[in-house]
Protein backbone atom coordinates (compact mmCIF):
# COMPACT_ATOMS: atom_id res chain seq x y z
CA UNK A 1 0.00 0.00 0.00
CA UNK A 2 1.47 3.35 -1.35
CA UNK A 3 0.86 6.32 1.31
CA UNK A 4 2.60 8.60 -0.94
CA UNK A 5 5.54 9.15 1.81
CA UNK A 6 8.31 7.27 -0.10
CA UNK A 7 11.29 8.28 1.96
CA UNK A 8 13.02 8.93 -1.51
CA UNK A 9 10.92 12.19 -2.07
CA UNK A 10 12.66 13.80 0.98
CA UNK A 11 16.42 12.78 -0.60
CA UNK A 12 17.81 15.88 -1.49
CA UNK A 13 20.60 15.52 -4.38
CA UNK A 14 23.33 18.37 -4.16
CA UNK A 15 26.42 18.41 -6.58
CA UNK A 16 30.07 19.30 -5.38
CA UNK A 17 31.52 21.69 -7.55
CA UNK A 18 34.75 20.54 -6.60
CA UNK A 19 34.90 23.67 -4.52
CA UNK A 20 33.75 22.24 -1.16
CA UNK A 21 30.71 23.82 -1.05
CA UNK A 22 27.59 23.98 -2.25
CA UNK A 23 24.44 26.48 -2.42
CA UNK A 24 22.72 25.49 0.49
CA UNK A 25 25.91 24.56 2.88
CA UNK A 26 26.71 27.68 5.60
CA UNK A 27 30.15 26.75 5.15
CA UNK A 28 32.11 29.83 2.63
CA UNK A 29 35.09 31.21 1.88
CA UNK A 30 36.10 34.28 3.35
CA UNK A 31 39.36 36.68 2.40
CA UNK A 32 41.31 37.32 5.73
CA UNK A 33 43.90 39.77 5.26
CA UNK A 34 47.01 39.30 7.73
CA UNK A 35 50.71 40.84 7.84
CA UNK A 36 52.21 40.25 4.76
CA UNK A 37 55.45 37.88 4.81
CA UNK A 38 53.55 35.93 7.99
CA UNK A 39 50.89 34.32 5.90
CA UNK A 40 52.41 30.47 6.69
CA UNK A 41 52.83 31.54 10.42
CA UNK A 42 49.22 32.89 10.70
CA UNK A 43 47.84 29.81 8.90
CA UNK A 44 49.88 27.92 11.29
CA UNK A 45 48.34 29.64 14.22
CA UNK A 46 44.58 29.46 12.84
CA UNK A 47 45.10 25.72 12.71
CA UNK A 48 46.78 25.64 16.33
CA UNK A 49 43.35 28.00 17.27
CA UNK A 50 40.98 25.80 15.51
CA UNK A 51 42.54 22.50 17.43
CA UNK A 52 42.66 24.18 20.71
CA UNK A 53 39.31 25.50 20.58
CA UNK A 54 37.59 22.60 19.16
CA UNK A 55 36.36 24.34 16.11
CA UNK A 56 37.10 21.82 13.57
CA UNK A 57 33.06 21.96 12.88
CA UNK A 58 33.11 25.52 12.28
CA UNK A 59 36.48 26.01 10.51
CA UNK A 60 37.46 23.49 7.53
CA UNK A 61 40.65 24.43 5.69
CA UNK A 62 43.09 27.33 5.70
CA UNK A 63 44.75 27.97 2.20
CA UNK A 64 47.51 30.14 1.20
CA UNK A 65 46.54 31.13 -2.64
CA UNK A 66 50.37 30.30 -4.09
CA UNK A 67 51.90 29.43 -7.88
CA UNK A 68 54.93 27.71 -8.71
CA UNK A 69 57.54 30.23 -10.21
CA UNK A 70 60.91 29.37 -11.47
CA UNK A 71 63.26 32.23 -10.80
CA UNK A 72 66.61 32.12 -12.71
CA UNK A 73 69.58 33.94 -10.69
CA UNK A 74 72.85 34.20 -11.87
CA UNK A 75 72.64 30.92 -14.45
CA UNK A 76 70.59 29.05 -11.79
CA UNK A 77 67.47 27.71 -11.85
CA UNK A 78 65.26 27.95 -8.85
CA UNK A 79 61.47 26.55 -8.23
CA UNK A 80 59.47 28.88 -5.54
CA UNK A 81 56.33 29.02 -4.08
CA UNK A 82 55.21 32.64 -5.01
CA UNK A 83 51.89 33.88 -3.04
CA UNK A 84 49.35 35.06 -5.74
CA UNK A 85 47.98 37.65 -2.98
CA UNK A 86 50.44 38.60 -0.82
CA UNK A 87 49.14 39.89 2.87
CA UNK A 88 45.70 37.70 2.19
CA UNK A 89 44.69 33.87 3.50
CA UNK A 90 41.71 32.18 2.27
CA UNK A 91 39.47 30.30 5.58
CA UNK A 92 36.64 27.84 4.73
CA UNK A 93 34.44 28.34 7.39
CA UNK A 94 30.90 28.17 8.89
CA UNK A 95 30.36 32.10 10.07
CA UNK A 96 29.28 32.57 13.29
CA UNK A 97 30.25 34.76 16.82
CA UNK A 98 32.77 32.11 17.79
CA UNK A 99 34.59 31.30 14.55
CA UNK A 100 34.72 35.10 13.72
CA UNK A 101 36.46 35.63 16.91
CA UNK A 102 38.96 32.92 16.72
CA UNK A 103 40.20 34.11 13.33
CA UNK A 104 40.21 37.70 14.36
CA UNK A 105 42.15 37.16 17.08
CA UNK A 106 44.71 35.06 15.90
CA UNK A 107 47.97 36.95 16.01
CA UNK A 108 48.92 38.61 12.47
CA UNK A 109 45.35 38.45 11.51
CA UNK A 110 44.78 42.43 10.74
CA UNK A 111 40.53 41.69 9.78
CA UNK A 112 38.26 40.44 7.12
CA UNK A 113 37.54 42.02 3.70
CA UNK A 114 34.39 42.57 3.58
CA UNK A 115 32.34 45.82 4.13
CA UNK A 116 32.51 47.54 7.68
CA UNK A 117 32.34 44.63 10.06
CA UNK A 118 30.90 41.38 7.92
CA UNK A 119 33.17 39.58 6.09
CA UNK A 120 31.85 39.18 2.46
CA UNK A 121 32.27 35.54 1.09
CA UNK A 122 34.08 34.40 -1.87
CA UNK A 123 31.39 33.51 -4.46
CA UNK A 124 31.92 29.90 -5.71
CA UNK A 125 33.04 31.39 -9.16
CA UNK A 126 35.99 33.58 -7.34
CA UNK A 127 36.58 30.06 -5.26
CA UNK A 128 36.86 28.16 -8.50
CA UNK A 129 39.15 30.32 -10.42
CA UNK A 130 41.61 30.51 -6.96
CA UNK A 131 41.82 26.72 -6.56
CA UNK A 132 42.05 26.16 -10.40
CA UNK A 133 45.38 28.42 -10.84
CA UNK A 134 47.18 27.10 -7.71
CA UNK A 135 46.56 23.49 -9.63
CA UNK A 136 47.71 24.72 -13.22
CA UNK A 137 48.89 22.23 -14.69
CA UNK A 138 50.57 24.47 -17.51
CA UNK A 139 53.89 24.42 -15.64
CA UNK A 140 55.27 27.02 -13.62
CA UNK A 141 56.52 30.77 -14.99
CA UNK A 142 59.12 31.60 -15.06
CA UNK A 143 60.98 35.06 -13.55
CA UNK A 144 64.57 36.38 -15.04
CA UNK A 145 66.44 38.28 -13.38
CA UNK A 146 67.68 40.53 -16.09
CA UNK A 147 65.60 43.28 -17.81
CA UNK A 148 65.57 44.79 -21.36
CA UNK A 149 68.87 47.19 -21.43
CA UNK A 150 70.68 45.12 -19.04
CA UNK A 151 74.31 44.22 -19.86
CA UNK A 152 75.04 40.50 -19.11
CA UNK A 153 77.55 38.20 -19.80
CA UNK A 154 77.78 34.75 -21.58
CA UNK A 155 78.50 31.50 -19.87
CA UNK A 156 78.20 28.73 -22.40
CA UNK A 157 78.74 28.24 -26.13
CA UNK A 158 80.79 30.22 -28.56
CA UNK A 159 80.13 33.25 -26.98
CA UNK A 160 81.28 32.42 -23.65
CA UNK A 161 82.58 35.47 -21.59
CA UNK A 162 81.23 37.95 -24.19
CA UNK A 163 79.46 40.47 -22.51
CA UNK A 164 76.32 42.22 -24.57
CA UNK A 165 72.73 43.77 -23.75
CA UNK A 166 69.66 42.35 -23.33
CA UNK A 167 67.36 43.03 -26.43
CA UNK A 168 64.41 40.90 -25.76
CA UNK A 169 63.01 38.35 -22.98
CA UNK A 170 60.70 35.30 -24.26
CA UNK A 171 59.34 33.80 -20.75
CA UNK A 172 57.53 31.11 -22.43
CA UNK A 173 60.51 29.63 -24.63
CA UNK A 174 62.97 30.49 -21.70
CA UNK A 175 65.43 32.83 -24.35
CA UNK A 176 66.68 35.49 -24.47
CA UNK A 177 68.16 37.78 -27.03
CA UNK A 178 71.83 39.44 -25.87
CA UNK A 179 73.29 41.62 -28.89
CA UNK A 180 76.89 41.26 -29.08
CA UNK A 181 79.71 43.22 -30.32
CA UNK A 182 81.23 40.63 -32.60
CA UNK A 183 83.69 42.13 -35.01
CA UNK A 184 82.78 45.85 -34.81
CA UNK A 185 79.10 44.98 -35.43
CA UNK A 186 76.31 44.54 -33.01
CA UNK A 187 74.72 40.87 -33.62
CA UNK A 188 71.95 39.61 -32.43
CA UNK A 189 72.56 36.05 -30.46
CA UNK A 190 69.98 34.05 -28.72
CA UNK A 191 70.32 32.00 -25.74
CA UNK A 192 68.75 30.01 -22.98
CA UNK A 193 68.01 31.96 -19.60
CA UNK A 194 70.62 29.98 -18.29
CA UNK A 195 73.70 30.88 -20.57
CA UNK A 196 73.76 34.45 -19.39
CA UNK A 197 74.41 36.40 -16.13
CA UNK A 198 73.94 39.89 -15.17
CA UNK A 199 77.17 41.72 -15.20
Amino acid sequence: MDDGNDPADDVKIVLDDGTGQNEDDERHWYVVHCYSGYENKVRHAIEQRIETMGMRDRIFDVVIPTEEEIEVKDGKRKTIEKRVFPGYILVEMILDEDSWYVVRNTPGVTGFVGMGNTPTPLRVEEVKAIMDRMEDSSGPTVRADFKVGQKVRIVGGPFNDFIGTVNSIDPDRLKVRVMVDFFGRETPVELGFLEVEKV
